[in-house]
């Protein structure tokens, strides 16, 4: 089906229309997405009790979330001079912010794109440079924002009672921050940024592509496009169960704190768990990161815990299911990707070009989901204060976890080929197909 160009789509690049409209469209796209990515984070952030942070903290809060999530570094810090020391550090991606800010920016910057089959390099080049620009500006807009120190309550420990009894003469009460990290942030806010756009040029069939590249677009973009379709299925189907347990199990505003900063994190792990990977970590203290309780005991140990479906099986047998769950959605999958793909493919290819789609997602959301946090805090060398010191790992067992998701992608390639041909369309689906 041939489309007809737009206007926006008839200036050639270069010309001062074109870098206006250029210039326009990433501004919008920018705008938009921190929009999105700071209402989410508000709203995840007011349902979790920091609405009631002290001292006006809770814009900075918001903007140290939207660093996180557009892939920036927050560093944690604190002491009291001489009295006290902190050892702590925080690295976890709230990944609901994240998508929701990518969705939005991505839509925006492929939508003036959608007119035709075959662009330049030039002007892909024009459209995703000023939009990077404005993000990585937007960004450093919120990483200077994102500090704040807050006041610590010892408790009633002994040290934490000696604490405070010289703080108070000192004037040296303990305290604990954060701060974006600029440099850090800067970073990997472009290595974000730059992966999203490719990504978006990779997933969109509809996105035009150079002449030398159009080659690739039945072998990428078919395989490329039901993965991220498997990832947002399992997150629609997060989303669901999240709204049962808020309805029917109380602690509603905790569990929509959830769903609104982290729901990804935890559908996701489901879904490598349901591959057959594994990951790795332990929780110690009396905090811990927002996880269901069956997660958090296989995690709570002296030693580093694994975690897969046959050790949360043991505590709870209905994690059989996150195989089954796996086992559908991923043969779906293959379907969709083979509906999509040009009917001369033989079914070894789809299976090839769905283990190596599923296998660079896994190995994306193994690096995204993985969790570091720690915090202790120690008055005059006496240890650790009661209360506040605490741990949380969650890191994937790589090789495991990626190649299974190969073996499982090339599998549900080869059977969603069979089973998609009276499905799939006569004839090539060329790279101009709506």
């Amino acid at each position: 089906m041939s489309r007809t160009p737009s206007t926006s789509g008839s200036t050639p690049a270069g010309t001062p229309g074109a870098s206006a409209r250029a210039w326009r469209d990433a501004l919008v796209a920018v705008v938009a997405g921190f929009v999105v990515m700071t209402v989410v984070a508000a709203a995840g952030l007011t349902l979790a009790g920091a609405g009631d942070l002290p001292g006006g903290a809770f814009p900075r809060v918001v903007a140290a979330v939207v660093v996180m999530a557009a892939g920036g570094a927050v560093d944690v810090s604190g002491g009291a001079g001489f009295l006290a020391g902190a050892d702590a550090s925080l690295s976890v991606l709230p990944l609901s912010v994240s998508l929701a800010g990518a969705l939005t920016a991505g839509w925006c910057f492929l939508r003036p794109l959608h007119n035709r089959a075959v662009a330049g390099p030039r002007e892909l080049l024009s459209r995703a440079a000023p939009l990077v620009l404005l993000w990585l500006l937007a960004l450093t807009g919120s990483a200077l924002l994102a500090r704040q120190t807050f006041a610590v309550s010892t408790g009633d420990s002994p040290a934490g009672e000696i604490g405070e009894e010289i703080g108070e003469l000192l004037d040296s009460s303990p305290t604990v921050g954060f701060k974006a990290a600029l440099p850090a942030t800067l970073f990997f806010g472009l290595l974000w940024i730059l992966g999203l756009l490719l990504a978006a040029l990779l997933i969109s069939r509809r996105a035009p592509l150079p002449a030398g590249l159009i080659r690739f677009h039945s072998a990428v973009r078919p395989a490329a496009f039901a993965v991220v379709a498997l990832l947002l299925a399992y997150v629609v189907l997060g989303v669901v169960a999240g709204l049962v347990v808020a309805a029917t199990q109380g602690h509603a505003a905790r569990t929509l704190a959830v769903v609104l900063l982290g729901l990804p994190n935890l559908a996701w792990l489901a879904l490598t768990l349901g591959l057959g990977g594994a990951w790795e970590g332990k929780v110690e203290g009396p905090f811990g990161l927002p996880m269901p309780q069956l997660l958090d005991h296989v995690l709570r140990g002296s030693d580093l815990s694994t975690v897969d479906v046959a050790s949360l099986a043991r505590q709870d047998s209905r994690a059989w299911w996150l195989v089954a769950v796996a086992a559908v959605l991923l043969l779906g999958a293959g379907v969709l990707a083979a509906v999509r793909s040009p009917a001369d493919l033989r079914p070894w290819q789809h299976a090839l070009h769905l283990a190596v789609a599923l296998a660079l997602a896994t190995l994306v959301v193994c690096l995204l989901a993985s969790v570091q946090a720690r915090i202790g805090l120690s008055l005059l060398g006496i240890g650790d204060v009661d209360g506040l010191g605490g741990k949380v790992e969650l890191r994937p067992v790589l090789w495991r976890t990626v190649g299974l998701a190969f073996l499982w992608g090339a599998v549900a390639g080869f059977l969603g080929a069979l089973v998609a041909r009276p499905l799939r369309h006569r004839g090539p689906v060329g790279p101009t197909a709506p």
